[in-house]
């Protein structure tokens, strides 16, 4: 594939970002382009490896390892280095239906399982595929495709983030009528207001694949929560399937002393109300009453995954005073250790875009690694101003990991916001409850990968709900697959990938 010779000519080059202290002033999106001699170059990285594992998909040691939806990635990097654009396009899209976001907000499993990247950087596959499908929308050749004939059977969808967009994209163009409906005043899940509008933009990258579905054919309810707004009977009267991605969307909470006073915030709340802000200024409307605002507060993050990195990106852009990140678990090596081998997912140290950010404002990394809060601490009027913490180590007893707290390191924090971002756990019941779905242990919607069918007749369930709290890129691996099944159980059979 590619160029036999490029991964010995071509050093790693990623797209370049705008200034931190820049776009913190700013909520537009912070990642620059490659020139397209550059991306021909960076394809041309892509060894003729024998048995490439950036495709994989699977799971290893509870990550990730390689491309869930199962790109066909040392074909468009051969494709790109060859000046073949449209091409590379048409490859990508027989597995993603969205490289847009992916190409965004994807953390390139891919990358991680890259054969060169065993003693080399890896290719930068995640900026070669963003810039196919950007190559493909500013050339024309991304268009409405409504199928050419119907079957008259009709489907719901609920839920309109990643997992229900692929799901009514696939079904849509095996000719079913699909209606999507999302209890929000936008489209788009997640993508909407889940992920921040610096990371992907709203009204430029996802309302422009929500139109597109749109023109297609595919309909699209806002405002609509199932189970409360519709009744599940009538959403079964009304419909031969449906299709359950709602995601996994209950919010891990931290039950420490003061929890209710003024100016604790889940993530979620702070972020949903902050991009709905942006947006509805925007169109022109008013201000949203119920935006959380950072500025010139004293903010700590608890949680350090990717939600946790928006909410201090996010605090910097509000202009806060100061902004802190907990984690609990011990600073990760710089360098990939024995017990995690490639192909393995690389847990080491690096910088996302928050921290970036953070580090150029105020000078130093805001993350602080194995810290325990222990307590919040309010003023007389009920508003918090101070966190209590303690300093923790990571221990296994009996193959459990502990916690076990340092005696005498406890600190005192100001804080007047801290944002709790320490992930999911389940879907929201009523709906489940409604339906009668069988959930498993996690309180998941209880259906096997391959198959997506849930307790329920005619019930399928995909995503987050089905599969717990993950990326957007396993979102579209179950969407795709969930209406492949779909499409079988309705037709007997299926042409759907």
């Amino acid at each position: 594939m590619a160029k036999p010779t490029g991964f010995l000519e071509y050093g790693r080059q990623t797209a370049a970002e705008r200034d931190p202290l820049e776009r913190v002033a700013d909520f537009d999106e912070f990642h620059l382009h490659l020139e397209e001699r550059t991306l021909q170059e960076q394809g041309a990285r892509c060894m003729d490896c024998g048995v490439p594992f950036c495709h994989t998909g699977q799971m290893i040691n509870g990550m990730a390892s390689g491309c869930p939806i199962n790109n066909l990635i040392p074909e468009f990097n051969d494709l790109v280095y060859r000046g073949l654009w449209r091409e590379a396009l048409n490859r990508l899209h027989k597995t993603n239906n969205f490289p847009e976001f992916t190409g965004r907000v994807c953390p390139a499993p891919c990358e991680g399982s890259c054969t060169l990247g065993i003693n080399n950087p890896a290719v930068t596959i995640k900026s070669i595929e963003l810039s196919i499908v950007e190559r493909g929308f500013e050339e024309g050749w991304i268009v409405p495709q409504p199928p050419h004939k119907r079957t008259g059977r009709k489907i719901a969808v609920v839920g309109s983030g990643p997992s229900g967009l692929a799901a009514a994209a696939q079904l849509n163009k095996a000719g079913h009528w699909v209606s999507v409906f999302e209890r929000a005043d936008r489209i788009g899940g997640l993508l909407m207001y889940g992920i921040p509008n610096m990371k992907l933009d709203k009204q430029n990258v996802v309302q422009r694949r929500v139109d597109l579905l749109s023109a297609e054919g595919v309909r699209f309810f806002t405002g609509v929560e199932v189970g409360k707004d519709l009744s599940v009977a009538k959403l079964r009267e009304d419909f031969d399937a449906v299709v359950l991605c709602g995601g996994a969307t209950k919010p891990n909470d931290l039950n420490a002393p003061g929890r209710e006073l003024q100016g604790i915030h889940f993530a979620m709340d702070f972020l949903r109300g902050n991009t709905k802000n942006l947006l509805d200024r925007r169109a022109g409307s008013e201000p949203f009453a119920g935006l959380i605002s950072a500025k010139d507060k004293d903010v700590i993050v608890i949680g350090g995954g990717d939600t946790g990195t928006d909410c201090v990106g996010t605090s910097l852009r509000h202009g806060c005073r100061s902004v802190a990140q907990f984690e609990i678990v011990p600073r990760p090596p710089n360098e990939r250790t024995g017990d995690n081998p490639w192909p393995q997912w690389p847990r080491i140290y690096k910088m996302d875009y928050g921290q970036t950010e953070a580090s150029a404002r105020f000078g130093a990394d805001p993350r602080r690694y194995q810290i325990s809060t222990k307590r919040f601490v309010g003023d007389e009027h009920g508003n918090l101003k101070e966190l209590h913490t303690v300093r923790v180590e990571m221990k296994f007893v009996d193959g459990r990991m502990t916690f076990p707290e340092v005696p005498g390191s406890e600190e005192v924090w100001p804080a007047q916001l801290v944002l709790l971002a320490m992930g999911f756990r389940g879907p929201e019941d009523q709906m489940l409850e409604q339906l009668g779905v069988e959930r498993d242990a996690r309180s998941n919607a209880k259906a096997e990968h391959g198959t997506f069918a849930t307790s329920v007749e005619g019930v399928f369930a995909a995503g987050d709900m089905r599969r717990g709290q993950s990326l957007v890129v396993w979102a579209i691996n179950e969407g795709r697959g969930a209406a492949r099944e779909v499409d079988r159980w309705l037709m007997g059979t299926t042409s759907l990938p």
